[in-house]
């Protein structure tokens, strides 16, 4: 029998721990940004120099953020399971955390892509600066799904999660949609944890199991009873 197959949702509450700022913090800003400032076609179309300052300012400290133990319990859990990753983060703790399949809903910031053609899409590093142009001749943007535009990548998460044998989420106050109507997408009956310092309002999902908890503890939980299902 092959090992059982674990889909994560995580969200910013995971990379919080590391560092890394989020929208959700209590004050809704982001280093003192509106998300309708630097995260929104408009904004782009207003500013363009202003969100790519932001998103390099973001890069940066990603850069120097490294993975918390809630980052590496996720991707010990690949022992005794096959974990797939589903993360709204746009950071990359996951991957350097050691998990090996990690799906990014809302775009990566170590990539960037043309404003026109979204598939043309380019490793970066450094800071995207006005003028840096794609192949086709159009400015590069970051390659991060913004407030307001569709997010491509939830096709792919859809089976993911409806195949999963046990469903997580960690991170995440579940209030951004598409991502949070995954969790109503896995199947009844199956084992389904949440790990949140706050966990949202969850009612209708009675099978939910909350474990209320910053994430690098409540991975820590989390592993121990997913070791008693394998009892």
């Amino acid at each position: 029998m092959g090992k059982k197959k674990i889909v994560v949702l995580t969200g910013a509450g995971i990379s919080a721990e590391s560092g890394l700022k989020t929208f959700r913090d209590s004050d809704g800003l982001w280093e003192g940004y509106e998300v309708t400032e630097v995260a929104t076609p408009r904004a782009w179309r207003r500013d363009p120099k202003l969100v790519l300052d932001f998103y390099n300012m973001r890069r940066r400290d990603v850069l120097t953020a490294e993975p918390n133990a809630a980052h590496l319990g996720l991707a010990d859990l690949e022992k005794d399971f096959d974990v797939q990753i589903i993360t709204q983060n746009i950071d990359d703790l996951h991957e350097r955390g050691g998990s090996t399949k990690v799906l990014h809903l809302h775009g990566e910031i170590f990539k960037m892509r043309s404003e026109r053609n979204e598939r043309l899409v380019y490793d970066i590093r450094e800071d995207i600066l006005l003028g840096h142009t794609a192949e086709d001749g159009s400015q590069l943007r970051p390659a991060i799904v913004w407030f307001e535009e569709p997010v491509p990548m939830i096709a792919e998460a859809v089976p993911l999660v409806q195949a999963a044998d046990i469903f997580v989420v960690v991170g995440t106050s579940l209030v951004v949609y598409p991502a949070a109507g995954l969790v109503e997408l896995a199947r009844p009956g199956i084992p389904k944890f949440i790990v949140d310092k706050k966990i949202p309002y969850t009612s209708g999902l009675p099978e939910i199991v909350a474990i209320e908890q910053p994430a690098s503890i409540g991975v820590k939980e989390l592993q121990k009873r997913l070791t008693e299902l394998l009892d």
